[in-house]
């Protein structure tokens, strides 16, 4: 509607100024002597139209001239940043695809158009160090200190890993503690740093970091219970030849940590090994009362206690709510037998084997029958235990 009004009045202008121009018969005389020049008023008209239109078209055209360096430059200027960002998202593309080599002509591009070098120099670093290529890797990670030192934290951080990757953990380590020094406390980077401890078998370390990175919620709780898990086992065969030390180590394990059925059994085998029988039993006897578990239960007729009666007592009350546990009734077995209990340690060892046969249980009752001198029974059960020893084999 508008492209129509405006046709229309050009149209009437064109009419109007053609009738005016057609009925005006009117002159203008120029006197400058010895010169005269008359020119009608119509040709003064289009002579004044068309010098005003030249002057303005040379004077845009001064002004573009004067601006077409700056125009040139913009223009390069614009199409570099244009090409950069599309071979970025190239690279980018190709990085997420596994197309490596891509991936890292794409970068190089984008590096030489100047694209955002801290990410486009760490991007064809990665995709060197998959292709591989460690001294393009490492051209690179220069090329990222040199060109954005103010992105150092995502270099070392990725410097670091890839350093883990290549098992170079003293190096990783060297780096991390760049990180801590520009930024403590930094997540990504205890995160990394733990993977290498756990790689070195630095547990110590390990359970130091799981605590700065629970107390930052830098992990899944589950994920920190389990590396904790498996450091403190560590831990424990590593301290599991000298008792003071053992137990020295067991006094700085958290109560949550000690009341873990798994961790119990480990250190409850480590004491009995070491004949500590009543550092044992408190063990065992500590996470049964929160959590029961029978194998830990089973390991009760094997700490030698000081107090057997009442280490007796103990167990006889749980057996009343865990009347089907075979490994309880084993353990109770071999009580009685310390205590000289020898009808009520085969009757223990009888209701084991019919609840849950078991090669231990036949052995113990074995032992048992031959030092009462029943040969036979005996050797029916030490067969019997052999041979459960080959099926669980």
């Amino acid at each position: 509607m508008r492209v129509l009004i405006w046709i229309l009045f050009i149209l009437a202008l064109a009419i109007g100024v053609s009738l005016l121009a057609g009925n005006n018969e009117g002159y203008v005389l120029i006197v400058r002597p010895p010169y005269r020049l008359e020119l009608s008023l119509n040709l003064l008209l289009i002579l004044i139209v068309l010098a005003f239109v030249s002057l303005h078209l040379l004077l845009r055209f001064i002004h573009y001239a004067r601006d077409l360096p700056a125009n040139v430059r913009a223009y390069k200027e614009n199409r570099r940043i244009r090409l950069g960002h599309a071979a970025l998202l190239e690279a980018l593309h190709a990085m997420s695809q596994g197309r490596y080599q891509l991936a890292l002509k794409a970068a190089s591009k984008a590096l030489d158009y100047g694209e955002d070098p801290s990410l486009t120099a760490l991007l064809a670093a990665r995709a060197s160090h998959k292709l591989k290529q460690k001294g393009q890797r490492d051209y690179y990670l220069a090329e990222a200190e040199r060109l954005a030192p103010e992105a150092a934290v995502a270099r070392l951080l990725m410097q670091a890993e890839l350093l883990l990757d290549d098992r170079l953990y003293s190096q990783a380590l060297d780096v991390l503690h760049k990180i801590e020094k520009i930024e403590p406390r930094f997540v990504p980077a205890m995160r990394l740093e733990l993977k290498v401890q756990l790689r070195l078998n630095n547990w110590e370390q390990v359970l130091t970091l799981l605590q700065q990175l629970e107390k930052h919620d830098g992990m899944e709780s589950w994920q920190v219970r389990e590396i904790r898990h498996q450091a403190h086992q560590h831990l424990i065969a590593r301290y599991s030849k000298d008792l003071n030390a053992l137990m020295a180590y067991w006094k700085k394990v958290p109560e949550d940590d000690k009341l873990n059925t798994r961790i119990a059994n480990i250190m409850a085998e480590a004491l009995i090994k070491l004949n500590a029988g009543n550092q044992a039993q408190e063990v065992i006897e500590m996470s049964l009362t929160k959590t029961w578990d029978s194998e830990l239960a089973g390991k009760l007729g094997d700490c030698a206690s000081t107090n057997p009666h009442k280490q007796l007592q103990q167990a006889e009350h749980w057996l009343l709510s865990h009347e089907q546990d075979a490994q309880l009734l084993l353990s109770l077995g071999k009580m009685c037998v310390r205590l000289g209990l020898w009808g009520k340690a085969q009757s223990y060892l009888e209701a084991s084997i019919s609840v849950q046969a078991s090669a231990a249980a036949h052995l113990a009752l074995a032992h048992l029958l031959e030092s009462r001198g029943e040969t036979d029974a005996a050797n029916h059960h030490y067969r019997l235990s052999v041979q459960f020893c080959r099926d669980e084999k």
